[in-house]
């Protein structure tokens, strides 16, 4: 191959790695928001769709015209340690895109009272959007439209994109057929498929998907086609491609992307409240688990000695919220785990350790 080519096919690695770690960060991303990047992934939609279909069995939709691509990553295993929203939200996003798709033209105020007729109707817990809490989750709600191009907000009027509505839930079967998430989630093509497609497939998801995974975590199965020689070499050449790195301990595997592309959040990282009190409770967790009494007197303590700081917390209990937030970052980022009332620290929360200078 000439030097030419050589540059030709490494700047095409270079971008389908690229775009590979844009969609894991943004599995739904539009040419309104991110230009740039969907433009990337619209010019090697082919080896990206390829990807994402030989390594992680995931479907990729890029479409042109529409100005979007999707990527429909599917689970057997529903992470609940990293909720887009809490369960009122969830429930809201639901009625609200249920009312878009029947008027997808139309104004807040109206979308709001819309909303508050539907699940009065349909027996869901009362929404008023007089109260404060409900025009909060209302906003919130509007807000995630508005971020994935679901709707375009100029005020007075929305307007709602109904292929793109019917593009947020990913998932192989459809909702209304099923009636528990275990269903929702199931893949039927894997029933009647050879072993080695659902150990690549469900093992590649775990390693692309989560911060950190534990040997301990891992199926028998998954475990195997990790240490076998094939089922290595397959999932080094996969982490490759996309642009990331495996590193393996004693404990378990870390993929990382030394870019940060594929990152939809940071740890460590000071834009919240909540992961300050993480690295704080982490450092506590290095002497030895502790009861979650005991990290929030800890949390305590911070907020009355930093009393400008955490003003949302300042209230009664408001130590009590925090130090449950700091925890749930850490147990979504594979850094600590409760069992029982008691927090232990996991080996990967080594990496955040702070060494001692000695002279």
């Amino acid at each position: 191959m000439s030097k030419l080519g050589n540059q030709l096919a490494r700047l095409e690695g270079e971008e389908v790695a690229r775009g590979v770690r844009m969609l894991l960060a943004r599995p739904l991303l539009t040419a309104v928001h991110d230009p740039d990047d969907f433009d990337l992934i619209r010019r090697r939609r082919e080896p990206i769709v390829k990807w994402f279909d030989y390594y992680c069995g995931w479907r990729v939709h890029v479409e042109p015209r529409a100005g979007y691509a999707r990527l429909f990553k599917t689970t057997q295993r529903p992470d609940r340690t990293r909720p887009m929203f809490d369960r009122r939200r969830y429930v809201l996003l639901c009625v609200v895109c249920a009312e878009l798709l029947a008027a997808p033209t139309t104004t807040a105020e109206a979308l709001a009272e819309r909303t508050k007729q539907a699940m009065a109707l349909d027996g869901l817990p009362s929404f008023d959007p007089s109260r404060r809490s409900d025009r909060n989750a209302f906003a919130d709600v509007v807000k995630f439209l508005e971020e994935h191009s679901v709707i375009e907000h100029n005020e007075p009027q929305l307007r709602a994109d109904p292929m793109l509505i019917t593009r947020l839930l990913a998932a192989p079967v459809s909702a209304s057929t099923v009636d528990t998430i275990e269903d929702l989630t199931h893949e039927t093509r894997y029933e009647n498929a050879h072993r080695s497609l659902w150990q690549r497939h469900s093992t590649m998801r775990r390693l692309i998907d989560d911060p950190v995974v534990y040997k301990e975590d891992l199926t028998a199965s998954q475990l195997a086609f990790l240490t076998s020689p094939s089922g290595r070499k397959i999932v080094q050449t996969g982490v490759g491609l996309a642009g990331c790195t495996l590193e393996e301990r004693a404990e378990g595997f870390l993929v990382i992307d030394a870019d940060a592309v594929a990152t939809d959040t940071r740890f460590p990282d000071d834009d919240s409240n909540a992961k300050v009190v993480a690295l704080l409770l982490l450092d506590r967790l290095a002497q030895g688990p502790a009861r979650f009494e005991d990290l929030v007197e800890e949390t305590r303590e911070l907020l009355t000695k930093f009393r400008n700081w955490g003003k949302a917390y300042q209230s009664d209990g408001g130590a009590g919220r925090l130090a449950a937030e700091g925890l749930e970052l850490l147990a979504a980022f594979g850094l600590a785990r409760t069992e029982n009332g008691t927090v232990r620290r996991l080996p990967a929360a080594a990496r955040y350790a702070v060494e001692e200078l000695h002279d």
